[in-house]
């Protein structure tokens, strides 16, 4: 009763309702977890491989490779190929079965999976492959969890207060990137890495228990037929939306060019000198700068140039990343890594109100799996490309090139997309 009192004002917006409430704290909670798992995860796999360096001859020259980078870059595959198997279903699962229902079951599998990785890490059968196992599986559920949570949001916030409600979400990410990275930084140096996966599966269960709590019912659309058709409506709908399908594509052309996250632990390691417990501070970077965008963005009733401001955001992107990959300075870096952040959630959150607004409920979940493989998959496939070009040239040369390119998307779209660029909060649909 209290609690609720507390978050009755109105200056709480999206938390004055209950049920949105019980799912933000839920998202939290399992963010912090699945970011621990994530830094654990990167930090692992270059530990297996960072002293297995290979050789490669091409016409008569001898290249050595870094296989830890190759390795790192083969998590962003291993992260992106579920999404494509399993994006689309799960779309289609969160417009034809109860949503609430579908996250409790993710919750419960998620928890199992974890408690996997750790069994692995605890008997010391933690292969690269079989860390690529867990990954993979843990990925495909997340494809299933989110078009379901995505699509429940607005139905537990009036829609006034769907622009907060969506900073809040992105806010729960951005909070789980800091305090995951640095609790995982802390834990590398001082306790067997299976805590850290253990600790993870726990993170489950406190979601669990908030959706179980939740009033809202998340009931299915009824007197459905799964035809191909149906299927097909969220490509044909995301494909034939303006303003979704340009701010989907060019999120993800300028994330698959810049990203470089997975290349934080040969930065920290080989770059900086700053170890596995300097590696996990340095994560906590870009979230920081993400946290700083999302709370004065949750701030703000609305944001009127959308469109301009979101390209200024890429490009804000790229020039972070550029200079990231050329930095050797921790305290530079740091800064650099957080602009990116800061950037990269502003324009997530101006996607996100744009795919919300523009989408019917009935549509929500296939409209969301369809993003998910783009503006999820972008990242996930940088990582492969950072990966590859690291591995032949080094991390600061595949991190420089990367930005350089998403600046080149942000300025290609502005001159090709006039309408995306002119693009306001005035333009929205009515209800």
């Amino acid at each position: 009763m209290l609690v609720g009192r507390f978050f009755a004002h109105e200056r709480w917006g999206a938390l004055h309702a209950r049920d949105f409430r019980l799912l933000w704290v839920a998202q939290l909670v399992a963010m912090i977890g699945l970011q621990m798992q994530t830094i654990a995860v990167n930090w692992h796999i270059y530990s297996l491989l960072r002293d297995a360096p290979a050789t490669l001859t091409l016409w008569g020259s001898t290249i050595t490779l870094d296989v830890s980078a190759l390795g790192l870059g083969g998590l962003g595959l291993v992260r992106w190929l579920p999404l494509v198997i399993f994006g689309i279903g799960g779309g289609l699962l969160a417009d034809t079965v109860n949503r609430r229902y579908l996250l409790m079951a993710t919750q419960v599998i998620g928890a199992l999976l974890a408690a996997l990785l750790a069994w692995l890490a605890f008997s010391g059968q933690a292969t690269v492959l079989a860390i690529y196992g867990v990954i993979a599986a843990l990925t495909a559920l997340t494809a299933v969890e989110t078009p379901a949570r995505e699509a429940l949001v607005p139905n537990l916030v009036p829609r006034a207060q769907l622009t907060h409600a969506v900073s809040l979400i992105m806010l729960t990410a951005v909070i789980g990137t800091i305090a995951g990275p640095a609790l995982s930084g802390q834990l590398l140096d001082r306790a067997p890495i299976g805590l850290i996966y253990a600790l993870h599966a726990f993170t489950y269960l406190p979601a669990l228990a908030a959706l179980a709590l939740m009033r809202h019912q998340g009931r299915a659309t009824t007197g459905v037929r799964l035809t191909r058709a149906y299927l097909l409506d969220g490509f044909r709908f995301t494909f034939r939306t303006p303003m979704i399908r340009s701010t989907m594509l060019v999120d993800f052309y300028a994330t698959l060019l810049g990203s470089a996250r997975t290349l934080l632990p040969i930065v920290a390691d080989q770059v900086l000198g700053i170890g596995a417990q300097g590696y996990g501070l340095l994560a906590t970077a870009q979230p920081l700068g993400s946290v700083l965008a999302g709370t004065l963005t949750s701030l703000r009733r609305n944001i009127h140039r959308q469109g301009a401001i979101f390209l200024l955001c890429i490009a804000a992107y790229g020039v972070g990343t550029a200079l990231f990959g050329v930095s050797t300075v921790f305290a530079f870096s740091y800064l650099l890594f957080g602009i990116t952040g800061a950037a990269d959630t502003l324009s997530s959150i101006i996607r996100g109100t744009i795919r919300q607004l523009w989408t019917p409920d009935e549509l929500r979940g296939r409209m969301v799996g369809v993003n998910m493989i783009f503006y999820t998959g972008g990242p996930q496939l940088g990582e492969v490309r950072a990966g590859l070009v690291a591995a032949a040239l080094g991390a600061p040369l595949a991190i420089l090139t990367g930005g350089v390119a998403a600046v080149a998307v942000a300025l290609w779209a502005a001159w090709r997309d006039p309408a995306l660029r002119g693009y306001t909060s005035e333009h929205t649909p009515p209800p």
